[in-house]
């Protein structure tokens, strides 16, 4: 094996060691988990050992397992839970022991993986080619014993393999694959069929072998992964992992059972599910009624930060100047000789890349045989496969092995991939248990600061993508039977329910309810979190007995308040309306009726102390009905309404009408009777304007006719004189219109800003 081949070798643990992508953390110099001396343990000596439950979507998972010594330990799970690992897995080693490294499988594909090793196992090869692959490797041999003076064991160094050919039946001839060895005595050919074993002397490459069969084998499920724990330390000791994972919400659901006095008892049970692939056999399990803030965040995938290219500030001096003119012969043969040096070194390089190509097949092969009449043959265990020949799935183009980088989009339909490829199964448990005796509650429930909690007292066996229903209450709680009227709900009836308390002890989570009166379902109803000693209603059928008439009983408005604030003027009203709520109970039994009546926005009920309770949309009334009787119940609310506007703007009569009444106080009415003085005032001062504006305008139409006549009769003639003599006294009347104009626009700016000035300064209640 040459320097070259040992280059090339190189170069590919090199690839191999990134294309597994193994990521590790060391508390301490050593690798005990990567040695060969180190102890390897299935998952099943780390089973489960406890659940703990959220109701936001994820669980956490502990395992617990005694190991000794120098020890890894490998779990599989699945792709879309490795980023959740990564983010949340916690390893303390009890003992005197410590954590050494965590690895995990490569998200790449797996023929990447193999194609890194030094023996490609890709495309099922024959045991021909893959010792044609292992060229200049030693060997051991073990042979059949057709003979006393055969061999049984031949120690080689592997030539090649080749193909000859034998003489078969009826004068054909079949192909023989034999193996050229280079031994101690000389080169040796043997026929494959007669080798029984071989193995591989050099312990690096048989170390490859073996861990590329490993790939090989955790390659068969595509949607796990393994990922490896290798703990160093001496003895016998206990070792833990958690980690936090997707998971579905636990759920509740409840049985309320009336006996024939109307007592109730409530049995509760919590519904989990197992998704997994793994079963789970004694676990301990707790169900948190908390909603911790998780998120996910992709770690599995490599991230490369692109980075800029900076040129150096030199290489604009190194770039050659241009001249103007024609270069001379030798000048010309010199750039010739530098461009030379460079297609050698691009040929150096190209060699490089021909040698890296040779590299794929570990070696060379040679042309079968090629007699005389014979057409030549193509050496089958010559490697024609190379890192673009694999296609991908999913775009159809052959994967780029050489750049291990992933841009955006490629980024985004991976990820993409990995939610598709998510199987989440949803099975619901159905269990109705009428008689509260035989069940019994195997929860104990606590609470842990802003949260609940129930740690199931038995451990629980669940297999895999199983559910099952966990009994986690079984008491009686106090309750009441009332009838509640909504009439958003149902216009007509009211509904059958209970007004009951939590009696448990314990804080109870949302969930439906179904109740049984007497050993018959009565119906189904739904509650909100409910803390201990907190009461709730709950509805669960249609009261037929008991009919309701809701009706809109009038509505009246009246003037409450009038004020001044810097010139606007704010009139308040109230506005009264009443509901109407008429009860017909045609039932045997006497009824205790709640009825909700809703909140509105800015209204408020005139008599509250009548409201019995009081939630975020509804007032509640407590009507008691006798059987065969009627009731009513009216309910009335107000609000108040406010108008604005501008005090100039407002009209006349309606401050005449403000004057008129008791609402506004002596203060502002004297105010508002000044304030119309004011507007009288400048309104008559307006009015002689116009007026005078008006007797301008005709004079002036008038002077247009005069112009006219005046330009059409003699001048020596008796009208003549008689229409100058009225253009001239026009002209005078026109001077005195137009001081007067003057003098009425300078009043009407006087007192409009007086006006102005008063509305500003006016703040009266």
């Amino acid at each position: 094996m040459n320097r070259r081949t040992y280059l090339y070798l190189g170069l590919i643990s090199a690839v191999a060691f990134a294309a597994i992508g193994v990521w590790r953390f060391t508390l301490g110099a050593a690798q005990p988990g990567d040695g060969p001396d180190a102890e390897r343990a299935a998952g099943k000596n780390l089973p489960l050992s406890q659940v703990v439950l959220f109701n936001s979507g994820v669980g956490y998972f502990q395992r617990e397992g005694a190991v000794e010594g120098n020890t890894r330990v490998d779990l599989t799970f699945p792709v879309s839970d490795i980023n959740d690992l990564l983010k949340s897995l916690v390893l303390p080693d009890i003992g005197d022991g410590k954590v050494s490294t965590v690895s995990y499988d490569s998200q790449e594909p797996v023929e990447k993986t193999l194609k890194s090793f030094a023996l490609d196992l890709t495309n099922n090869p024959t045991l021909g080619q893959i010792i044609n692959q292992a060229r200049g490797e030693k060997i051991e041999v073990v042979l059949q014993q057709n003979g006393a003076a055969q061999p049984g064991n031949v120690t080689g160094v592997v030539i090649g393999m080749e193909v000859q050919h034998a003489p078969g039946p009826k004068d054909t001839l079949v192909d023989v694959d034999v193996l050229n060895l280079l031994c101690a005595e000389g080169v040796r050919s043997v026929s494959l069929s007669q080798v029984q074993r071989l193995r591989f002397l050099n312990g690096s490459l048989d170390a490859e072998f073996r861990r590329a069969l490993e790939v090989l084998a955790a390659a068969h499920n595509s949607q796990k992964r393994t990922v490896s724990l290798n703990f160093a330390g001496e003895g016998k000791r206990t070792v833990k992992l958690g980690y936090v994972v997707e998971n579905p919400i636990w759920k509740t659901s409840y049985r309320l059972v009336l006996d024939k006095k109307g007592k109730p008892s409530l049995q509760g049970w919590a519904i989990v599910e197992n998704t997994s692939d793994e079963d789970w056999k004694d676990v301990r399990m707790a169900l948190i009624s908390s909603r911790p803030i998780s998120f996910q965040m992709d770690l599995y995938q490599p991230l490369f930060v692109p980075r800029p290219t900076i040129e150096p500030e030199l290489f604009a001096s190194l770039r050659p100047p241009t001249y103007q003119g024609a270069l001379n012969g030798q000048l010309g043969g010199g750039l010739g000789a530098l461009g030379g040096g460079l297609g050698a070194l691009g040929g150096g390089l190209g060699a490089l890349g021909g040698g890296l190509g040779a590299l794929g097949g570990l070696g060379g092969g040679q042309l079968g045989q090629n007699g005389v009449g014979q057409v030549a043959r193509v050496n089958p265990y010559q490697n024609q496969a190379n890192l673009n020949s694999i296609i991908d799935p999913t775009t159809g183009a052959p994967l780029n092995f050489e750049n291990n980088r992933l841009n955006y989009e490629e980024l985004q339909q991976r990820r993409q991939q990995l939610r598709d490829n998510k199987d989440k199964a949803k099975k619901i448990g159905s269990v109705v248990a009428l008689d509260p005796s035989g069940v019994a509650s195997s929860a104990t429930a606590a609470e842990i600061g802003d949260y609940f909690q129930y740690i199931i007292e038995q451990k629980v066996a669940l297999p895999r993508q199983k559910s099952a229903m966990l009994p986690i209450v079984n008491q009686p709680v106090e309750g009441a039977r009332v009838s509640i009227y909504n009439e958003a709900v149902q216009a007509k009836f009211p509904l059958l329910g209970l007004r009951f308390k939590n009696t448990t002890g314990q804080d109870l989570m949302q969930g439906p309810v179904s109740v049984y009166e007497g050993g018959t379902y009565a119906g189904d109803g739904r509650i909100m979190d409910l803390q201990p000693n907190e009461e709730r209603l709950l509805s669960f059928a249609i009261d037929q007995g008991v009919e309701i008439k809701a009706e809109h009983a009038g509505s009246t408005e009246k003037l409450i308040a009038v004020k001044v604030v810097k010139g606007v003027m704010y009139v308040t009203h109230k506005l009264r309306e009443t509901k109407c709520y008429q009860v017909k109970n045609r039932s045997p039994q006497d009824r205790d009726l709640i009825i909700e009546h809703p909140i509105r926005d800015e209204w408020q009920l005139v008599a509250l102390e009548k409201v019995n309770e009081v939630s975020r949309d509804v007032y509640r009334f407590d009507q008691a009905v006798a059987a065969g009787k009627t009731a009513k119940l009216d309910v009335v609310e107000e609000r108040s309404r406010t108008n604005v506007a501008g005090l100039a703007a407002t009209d006349d009569q309606a401050i005449k009408v403000f004057l008129s009444g008791n609402v506004a106080s002596d203060k502002l009415k004297e105010a508002l009777n000044k304030a119309l003085a004011f507007k009288a005032e400048l309104a008559s001062t307006r009015r002689d304007l116009t007026q005078v504006q008006n007797r301008l305008k005709a004079i002036t139409e008038d002077q247009t006719r005069l112009r006219a006549n005046l330009a059409n009769v003699p001048p020596t003639s008796a009208a003549y004189k008689r229409y100058l003599e009225k253009f001239d006294t026009q002209e005078t009347e026109i001077e005195k219109l137009q001081k007067s104009i003057e003098d009425k626009q300078e009043a009407e700016r006087t007192q409009q800003g007086a006006y102005d000035s008063y509305l500003t300064g006016l703040s009266v209640e």
